[in-house]
């Protein structure tokens, strides 16, 4: 989910990851919002002192990845539009592409992605046809397939983002990188 600043600063390492390893990477969009409603837990970003926490958080790593980062003037923001797009049957690559260009207007550019004119711009950006694209995340297809999607998550034991799921285990947040590093490379501590 473009929500979560820690999903933006995984998609920077997790592709590097997957390859070093030879994993095939297969990102899938959930909300993040439908997978707090199932635990009934509030976003991180409604808890004012964990807010303020995460802003400086982020910006410690961040800047310790070389990443850059301007975050959103609004949030939470509603991140449906961006989601349903990013659902679409496109070619690894240019899936890939953008997902890449709606994190980096997200999380480096500070755009505002709910906006459909937003999206539209990062489609055209991402070299795809955003016409095509804005018309199908209308559509019931993407919208139930955001909602499977998210279902399929929760059974699977997720309950944030980013989530890694790797040979059966859930490795959650950014901070966890380290230990899906180490299990792939059989010196899992467990």
């Amino acid at each position: 989910d473009y929500i979560s600043h820690n999903a933006y600063l995984a998609w920077q390492r997790v592709p590097e990851i997957a390859r070093r390893h030879g994993l095939k990477l297969a990102p899938v969009p959930v909300l993040f919002a439908g997978l707090l409603n199932a635990h009934r837990q509030v976003g991180p970003a409604e808890v004012p002192p964990k807010s303020a926490w995460m802003l400086r958080n982020v910006l410690r790593k961040a800047r310790q990845l070389g990443v850059p980062l301007a975050p959103p003037a609004s949030h939470p923001f509603n991140p449906l539009l961006p989601l349903r797009v990013s659902g679409a049957d496109l070619p690894a690559a240019r899936k890939f592409a953008l997902i890449d260009t709606l994190f980096k207007a997200t999380w480096a550019e500070s755009r505002a992605v709910s906006e459909p004119e937003v999206v539209r711009a990062v489609l055209v950006q991402a070299g795809l046809d955003a016409d095509a694209l804005l018309a199908a995340a209308q559509s019931e297809p993407l919208k139930a397939g955001l909602r499977h999607n998210t279902e399929a998550a929760l059974a699977a034991g997720v309950f944030g983002v980013p989530t890694m799921r790797v040979r059966g285990e859930v490795f959650w947040g950014y901070d966890d990188l380290p230990y899906l590093e180490l299990m792939l490379a059989g010196q899992d501590p467990l």
